[in-house]
């Protein structure tokens, strides 16, 4: 028979111009069981890969650009995964009560967009990613990694914030201490230590270079924000 995909000849259980199996099984409860434990199972699923980016991210992430992409998930699915994570420790622990409250005092464009921002973390953190990513390949334009690459980098570093963030609340509920800033800290940390270590781990340099286009990138994306968000009421108003 012919491949439904690529239309190649088969004579085994797979394409093997193109991987597609020759009967695909019919999805039932079964089937959904089966992709949950895959996406989340300790040997390349989500768990395994946030041991890997927390203990060495660097090699991991130069590894899945240049060798191999299956070890760990991948970066987009990731980021989604971990943001949604953190959403869900903030509607049961109240993570940005202070900063959504204020927000909800200006009814402002500019208020709106960091409301939702707020809201859809895993795309906001995409998009944010790509700001940081411009500066962070500003300051290492000496190294072979393009913007995409980097961002795959940002994807990564970014979900692990992201669970961070969301152990520092989940303790933060259960002992009623206000640890928000210590998460905050903590998180600012890894994201250095993990973007310096991937371009250059033996060089104090890279690490003050991955800091200042962490700050700069999220000091773009803010200005960026206000700029749009003060010319929408700005022609709203006229």
């Amino acid at each position: 028979m012919d491949c439904k995909i690529c239309n190649k000849e088969i004579n085994s259980k797979f394409c093997p111009d193109c991987g597609q199996p020759t009967n695909l099984k019919r999805i039932d409860g079964h089937y959904i069981i089966h992709e949950i434990e895959h996406v989340l199972h300790f040997e390349r699923g989500i768990l395994y890969t946030i041991r890997e980016l927390i203990t060495n991210p660097g090699l991991n992430v130069k590894n899945y650009l240049t060798e191999n992409r299956t070890r760990i998930v991948k970066p987009i699915i990731f980021i989604i995964v971990t943001s949604l994570i953190y959403s869900l420790c903030n509607h049961y622990f109240h993570l940005q009560d202070g900063y959504l409250g204020y927000l909800d005092g200006d009814k402002s464009t500019i208020n709106k967009i960091f409301k939702w921002t707020q809201g859809h973390l895993g795309y906001s953190n995409i998009i944010m990613g790509v700001f940081i990513a411009l500066w962070t390949k500003l300051f290492f334009t000496k190294h072979k990694y393009n913007i995409f690459e980097i961002l795959i980098l940002l994807c990564f570093v970014m979900g692990i914030v992201m669970l961070i963030y969301s152990v520092f609340g989940i303790i933060r509920g259960i002992t009623h201490t206000d640890l928000k800033l210590h998460g905050e800290i903590v998180g600012f940390i890894y994201t250095t230590w993990a973007v310096g270590q991937f371009f250059d781990k033996t060089k104090i340099s890279s690490y003050f270079k991955a800091f200042f286009a962490y700050i700069f990138g999220m000091l773009t994306f803010a200005l960026a924000v206000i700029i749009v968000g003060a010319l929408t009421d700005l022609i709203i108003k006229h």
